[in-house]
């Protein structure tokens, strides 16, 4: 429900416009304003679930999801959406991280590779429906009012998960000698809390907001204009201190927000930054196929669809299958499955600018398809090994800042990779030069992503000469 909700909503967005009388803004704060809130609560929630039960954090971001998704549906001002889809992004990000620490407590070795494998398969089927299936409910219930059905939809959903969540997950079982669950005394850190909330604000802000409509027009916001930039530096400072901080409440024996020991596990470390610059890279591309594919090639919304839908499902099945090879291949999975999604991306690139219409569809479906095989041996494998030597009390706050980057990562990628297509569609006017240098510049970025996971790979091996460990294992820190 909450992957689907970041995509569902895209297609909505015009029943809603006429039917809430919305502006420019107002569209930007119903998407911009869930992603913003998803980054805010994923660490904080972590650390709580860590400190108060995972079991219990679910279902306080379960059922606040589905309160939040009925005050969406049932909201009589564009305003008034916007501020029930930042609570429903707060709800997400309270109970996203559950599920990573859930998977950390109940599985290990190749079983977690396994079990992280059909979390990302869940990801890739959540993310291919979600365009589709707005469609066929705005089909159903009508463009007037329809966009309600979107948010509505997650009702009986949820009412159906509450009591089988209520019933069927673990309760906690780390107690304490004084009867508490958990870490020994532990509070939550406020001010590390507020740090990072004010950081990742201070540094998504740019990236989610913007002064006008962001469409698809070449003077488009999306270009930059408008935005403030300077944020970002200010965000960069409130790090700072907070890594300062979270140091000082190590020293005094309390629980920080972001435990210092994750930054000495390598295997998390690089993990993290493989991650962050897969989602900076691979995310900024789907708004730039859809102008490409709806308005430069006049495709309808159901046949661009049909093109792009082929990567998150060959995406989700290849994402169960390197569950199960993570175990044995380790590292470097993740670099062939990055190689794969490069190459095939690059001869997109090559059939945009070669194939005529309406043979460069079948190319580009084919090999994003084949670009979707490698982006499911990606990122749950790169998941499993970023946390396979994570304490279990950390599980939580350590997903949550894994999420948080990729969320970052994600946010900064779509801004990006829009300024540069605008800003080739402006000086151009060809929307198939424009998509071709987006492609260039997913490119790029998945290159680096693509170093650090080869350098990751040679220090393992260095490091695991004649102790042959499993290959989801690190050394002890």
């Amino acid at each position: 429900m909450t992957l689907l909700d970041v995509t569902i909503v895209n297609v909505a967005l015009p029943s809603i416009e006429r039917s809430l009388d919305a502006g420019p803004s107002q569209l930007q704060w119903i998407l911009a304003g869930y992603t913003l809130a998803f980054g805010l609560a994923l660490v904080p929630a972590g650390r709580l679930g860590d400190v108060y039960g995972r079991r219990n954090l679910f279902l306080v971001g379960l059922t606040a999801f589905v309160l939040a998704s009925a005050a969406c549906g049932f909201v009589t001002s564009a305003n008034g959406l916007a501020i029930a889809r930042f609570a429903q992004g707060i709800a997400a990000g309270i109970l996203n991280p559950q599920v990573i620490g859930f998977i950390q407590d109940l599985f290990k070795g190749a079983e977690r590779g396994r079990a992280f494998g059909y979390f990302g398969a869940t990801i890739g089927v959540s993310t291919a429906i979600g365009p589709l299936a707005g469609g066929a409910l705005l089909a159903l219930f009508g463009e007037q009012e329809g966009w309600r059905s979107v948010f509505l939809v997650n009702l009986p959903i949820g009412l159906v998960l509450i009591p089988l969540a209520w019933r069927l997950l673990p309760r906690p079982v780390t107690v304490q000698d004084d009867g508490s669950v958990g870490h020994p005394k532990a509070r939550l850190d406020v001010v590390g809390s507020l740090l990072l909330a004010a950081a990742v604000v201070a540094i998504m802000w740019p990236f989610v907001t913007s002064s006008g409509e962001g469409g698809s027009s070449a003077s488009s916001p999306a270009q930059g204009e408008g935005r403030p930039w300077w944020t970002i530096a200010v965000g960069l400072a409130l790090l700072g201190v907070l890594v300062w901080w979270e140091r000082r409440v190590s020293a005094t024996g309390g629980l920080p927000l972001i435990p210092g020991n994750l930054l000495r596990v390598p295997s998390f470390t690089y993990g993290v930054a493989v991650s962050t610059l897969y989602f900076l890279s691979f995310t900024g591309i789907w708004l730039a196929s859809t102008l490409y594919l709806q308005t430069g090639l006049g495709l309808t919304p159901l046949h661009a669809g049909l093109v792009l839908t082929p990567f998150s499902i060959a995406g989700a099945i290849s994402a169960t299958v390197g569950g199960r090879l993570i175990s044995r291949f380790g590292r470097p999975l993740v670099v062939v499955g990055i190689v794969i999604t490069v190459v095939s991306l690059a001869l997109v690139d090559v059939a945009v600018d070669h194939v005529a219409y309406p043979g460069v569809l079948w190319w580009a479906a084919g090999l994003l398809t084949v670009a979707g095989i490698g982006n499911g041996l990606v990122i749950s494998p790169n998941q499993t090994l970023t946390l396979a030597k994570v304490p279990a009390l950390d599980a939580g706050a350590a997903a949550g800042s894994l999420q948080t980057m990729q969320r970052l990562g994600a946010a900064i990628g779509v801004s990006a990779n829009a300024a540069v297509f605008f800003a080739v569609l402006a000086s151009t006017n060809s929307y198939t030069e424009a998509f071709s240098m987006s492609l260039k510049v997913v490119v790029g970025i998945m290159v680096l992503a693509l170093v650090i996971a080869i350098v990751d790979w040679r220090r393992r091996s260095e490091h695991h000469v004649g102790t042959a460990p499993s290959p989801v294992e690190d050394a002890p820190a």
